[in-house]
């Protein structure tokens, strides 16, 4: 890890402090500027400015309507919303240079299905689509015939989303958020947060690496993967902890004609083009929690698993060549693997927005928008995120999502 140079604060006391500066904490940085304007004090601590091990940055940067829950469907249709128009929306931030092109491949995603597998999978079809996607269900013959370099002989068909899904630029988004946060108002520090003081039941202060106490009027934890050690130093607890995920780009001696989408298959094996080349991953053997530090890298992931299961559903990709891979963390809630967000009901001021399990970066926008909302009115003006809040992780009640990659 890099050897941290931090930075002290301003001011000694602020109306808001949002510990993690990535994705989620940006996007909620953006959307409080935008309606508090110069009326409020707002500070985000990040550790590593950098940005190097931020699951943002190490992200796959994909978004799909492809959801089980109606919540999650709208989520991501406002995400696609932002995306599609975050140019125009941040170009009063960059006076001097071209607002940033997500890039937005709109290639959209295949859910393999197994035949078993078929009744659940037109279901939620059915559900995307009494919202406004236009996920299709296509039995194998159709598969075959819209994707003729797929195997189809093991599956019952697939879902197919055409339009609003498929992957962008992570860090552009982040970067977008930040920049508009900062040029409306917002402080930026690199530094770590060390400890929280409590008292009546609420955060009033926060402790930083560098020695300096501020007093804080309402807390916000997106420290992603770290959203546990923050929520420790309110002394309380959620089940999030950072899992690894191995990425890996890949070049095919045969290429894939025509517009391929992101192939998730009956494995969990998912695969999609990035240019010339093909990028690819899965959910490792033994996954469990790892070490906030380890990026180590499994390259035996590809080899024993990945590739097997590439070359059985997609025939073609007989010879293939590893060319650069990388370790990311999913902040990974181990409940019901869908996000925390909302105040806390005993330490009444202490947000949430964490455990996004590996959606965090499609939710960002709307995550972001919700969490200003409860600061500023009190509850959600828009999206209803309520079935993500913390009571359910106090009374333990999944709130499940099927469609979990």
């Amino acid at each position: 890890m890099p050897i941290p140079r931090y930075k002290a604060p301003s001011r000694t006391a602020y109306d808001i402090v949002i510990v993690g500066g990535a994705v989620i904490g940006s996007s909620t940085a953006y959307w409080l500027s935008q309606a508090l304007g110069s009326g409020a004090s707002i500070l985000v601590v990040e550790r590593d400015s950098s940005y190097e091990f931020s699951s943002t940055a190490l992200s796959t940067s994909a978004i799909r309507q492809q959801y089980s829950n109606p919540i999650n469907v709208k989520i991501s249709q406002f995400g696609i919303e932002v995306i599609r128009g975050f140019q125009e929306r941040m170009a009063p931030f960059y006076k001097d240079e071209p607002a940033p092109d997500l890039g937005f491949k709109e290639h959209g995603y295949l859910y393999c299905c197994s035949p078993d597998g078929v009744k659940a999978a037109r279901e939620r079809v059915d559900l995307q689509r009494s919202f406004g996607a236009h996920t299709v269900f296509l039995e194998p013959g159709p598969l075959k015939d819209r994707f003729p370099w797929l195997n189809v002989e093991d599956l019952g068909g697939g879902s197919w989303g055409a339009r609003e899904e498929g992957w962008f630029d992570s860090v552009g988004l982040m970067n977008g958020f930040r920049r508009a946060a900062r040029a409306s108002g917002v402080e930026y520090i690199d530094n770590a947060v060390t400890g929280l003081d409590i008292a009546d039941g609420r955060v009033i202060s926060v402790r930083l690496a560098t020695g300096q106490t501020v007093a804080c009027g309402t807390l916000v934890n997106a420290a992603g993967p770290r959203a546990q050690q923050v929520a420790a130093m309110a002394g309380l607890s959620i089940p999030v902890a950072p899992y690894k995920r191995y990425s890996f780009v890949f070049a095919s001696a045969n290429p894939i004609p025509g517009r391929m989408p992101n192939v998730i298959d009956l494995s969990g094996t998912f695969v999609r083009p990035e240019g010339e080349l093909f990028l690819t991953g899965n959910t490792p053997q033994g996954d469990g929690p790892a070490g906030y530090d380890d990026f180590e890298m499994h390259h035996e992931e590809f080899d024993d698993y990945i590739w097997p299961a590439l070359w059985h559903r997609i025939p073609s990709f007989d010879a293939l060549k590893v060319q650069t891979s990388w370790t990311g963390h999913y902040e990974y809630n181990m409940l019901d693997h869908n996000g925390i967000v909302g105040f806390h009901p005993q330490v009444t001021n202490f947000m949430f927005a964490n455990g996004f399990s590996g959606h965090g970066l499609q939710q960002s926008p709307a995550v972001g928008r919700a969490v200003s909302e409860l600061i500023v009115h009190g509850a959600f003006q828009t999206l209803d995120l309520s079935p993500f809040c913390y009571e359910r992780i106090d009374r333990n009640e999944p709130f499940l999502e099927e469609a979990v990659i």
